[in-house]
């Protein structure tokens, strides 16, 4: 990538001295170049929310100009929001990305909900809300099947924090994109804001930022009231399959001509077919000669 960084954190990032989006955020270096997030987070996606023309009426004739909404995400801990006007709609849109990415936080997660106990990062770990105008949020944690119960917009910005199941509540005009996306954000930002107790993040099981938690079966829980290790779940145990076998073709037999039964059987016919045309022939009586017949033999004989 050639890129000239020109503040101290892109600095270090290019030299290699960090090479995590966490540490570039703890290091306290402000993040001012988006060229930063695309090194250390590459699996960034983006996805614009609103473009709202704006018209304004001068002396010299109409002007125009847009606003736009666009949110950045890695779907695993990581978001940004920016909101950027100008006369043309490509270029803002990408200018757009650029600041959303500069403003991209760490969002954290866990299973704080009462009725779920999967362990696995899937919500949020505790009740957040957030304002923008007169749009506020309440985003509380959800068991997981729930999904994002919420409006499209927040869901598109849930959905690229990492953020599978929630309850969500709003009040306001929420209509107005700009300060609905800003108040999720807003809410966003609220859970790494939270002080939260060593115990409470292992009951919690609380992640900031990127994910290496392995999935957990389904029926796998811990306890919620002792800080133990995750338990095997109340409900009965599953049987164990039982291994199917493959299945073998047996080589095919040749097709003989007729069972030996039926080969028997025809002998037998034959045998008693011929007995009887013996006895028949046997049982039959000589024909004699017609009288003329022995007249004209005695004849010539004497």
């Amino acid at each position: 990538m050639d890129w000239e960084p020109k503040t101290e954190l892109g600095r270090l990032v290019k030299e290699g001295e960090i090479t995590t989006m966490h540490d570039a955020l703890e290091s306290r270096f402000p993040l001012r170049e988006p060229e930063i997030v695309d090194i250390l987070l590459p699996e960034m996606e983006d996805v614009v929310l609103d473009v709202n023309m704006v018209q304004r009426m001068t002396d010299s004739g109409r002007r125009v100009r847009f606003t736009v909404t666009v949110a950045v995400g890695n779907n695993d801990g990581y978001v940004g929001v920016a909101s950027v006007k100008g006369q043309e709609v490509g270029p803002t849109i990408r200018r757009a990305i650029d600041r959303a990415k500069i403003n991209v936080i760490e969002v954290k997660r866990g299973c704080g909900s009462w009725e779920c106990g999967c362990g696995t990062p899937h919500t949020f770990p505790f009740t957040v809300s957030g304002k923008a105008g007169s749009v506020e949020v309440t985003f509380k944690p959800a068991p997981r099947g729930v999904s994002l119960a919420v409006g499209d917009i927040a869901k598109n910005i849930l959905s690229l924090a990492g953020i599978k199941d929630v309850w969500g509540f709003t009040r306001g005009h929420t209509k107005t994109t700009m300060n609905y996306s800003n108040a999720v954000f807003n809410a966003l930002g609220a859970t790494t804001t939270m002080r939260v107790s060593e115990a409470t993040v292992d009951r919690l099981k609380i992640h900031t930022g990127i994910s290496e938690l392995a999935p957990v079966e389904e029926g796998a829980g811990f306890d919620f009231g002792s800080d133990e290790e995750p338990k095997e779940a109340r409900s009965t145990p599953k049987k164990p399959s039982a291994k199917v076998k493959p299945k073998t073709e047996k080589p095919a037999k040749p097709k003989e001509d007729k069972p030996k039964a039926e080969k028997k059987a025809d002998e037998k016919v034959e045998d008693k077919a011929e007995e009887k045309v013996e006895a028949k022939a046997e049982a039959k009586p000589v024909e004699e000669a017609p009288a003329d017949e022995k007249k004209d033999k005695d004849g010539g004989e004497s």
